[in-house]
C-alpha cells in the first residue's frame, strides 16, 4: 500500500498533479472538494473571525479522506493535512487569528495523528511539495478564476498570497512525517507541458523505488 499526498501553496497545481499522478500509478485520487467548502468563502471575507472554523472543518473533511484512503490499495490526495496548521500558524503569527486558538487546534491535530497500537498510520508513503514563485501562483490563481481569491476582488490579498510562499519553504524543510520531494512548478509546467509532465513523473517513479514503494 502506498499513500501520496501532494502539498504547496495555492495554485500550485496540487489537484491537476494528483490528477495526473492518480492517472500514471493506477490509484485512487482525492480531492480537497474547494468548491463545496461552505467555510471558504466566509474565510476569505473575515480570516479573523473564520480561521478557527476553516482549520476543524478542513481537519475533520482530511481526517476522514486518509481513513478512506489508507482502506485502499494505493492512494494519491490533492492536499496534506499538515499544511493547514502551517496557515494557522502564519495567521496567528500575523494577529489574523486568536495564538490559543492555534494551540488548542494544534495540539488536537497531533493528538489525532499519533500512532496507536492496532491501528494503521495516518502518516504518507511520501510528500510531494509543488514549489512555485509568487509570479507562477497568481497567474494560476488568477487562471482558475475564484472569485474569493482573485486580487482584483480584494488587493490585500497579494500580501496574504506573499506570506504564504514564505512559510511554506521552511515548513517543507522542517517536515519529517514521512519521506518527501520536491517539484519545481515554475521549470516544469506539468499541467500544459507533456514533456514537463513526463519528466515530474518519472522524478516521482525515481523518488518511489528509492524509497521502496514502486
Amino acid at each position: 500500500m502506498t499513500v501520496i499526498v501532494l502539498s504547496g501553496p495555492i495554485g500550485a497545481g496540487k489537484s491537476s498533479l494528483t490528477s495526473i499522478l492518480a492517472e500514471h500509478l493506477g490509484t485512487q485520487a482525492f480531492y480537497e472538494g474547494v468548491d463545496n467548502n461552505p467555510v471558504l468563502p466566509l474565510y476569505y471575507q473575515d480570516m479573523k473571525r473564520y480561521t478557527f472554523l476553516l482549520n476543524i472543518y478542513l481537519l475533520n473533511h482530511r481526517l476522514a479522506q486518509i481513513n478512506q484512503a489508507i482502506k485502499e490499495k494505493n492512494s494519491v490526495s490533492d492536499r496534506s493535512i499538515y499544511e493547514d496548521a502551517l496557515f494557522f500558524k502564519m495567521n496567528a503569527e500575523n494577529s489574523v487569528a486568536d495564538p490559543t486558538e492555534f494551540k488548542i487546534y494544534d495540539s488536537l491535530l497531533k493528538n489525532m495523528l499519533e500512532d496507536t497500537p492496532g491501528n494503521p498510520s495516518k502518516k504518507p508513503d511520501l510528500l510531494i511539495y509543488i514549489h512555485v514563485s509568487l509570479d507562477t501562483m497568481l497567474n494560476r490563481i488568477k487562471k482558475r478564476g475564484r472569485s474569493y481569491e482573485q486580487i482584483s476582488t480584494d488587493p490585500s490579498l497579494k500580501d496574504y498570497y506573499s506570506r504564504l510562499i514564505n512559510y511554506y519553504e521552511p515548513w517543507y524543510e522542517s517536515y519529517n512525517a514521512s519521506p518527501k520531494m520536491s517539484i519545481d512548478g515554475d521549470q516544469f509546467d506539468f499541467i500544459l507541458d507533456e514533456t514537463a509532465k513526463k519528466e515530474v513523473l518519472k522524478q516521482i517513479d525515481d523518488k518511489l523505488l528509492t524509497i521502496g514503494n514502486l
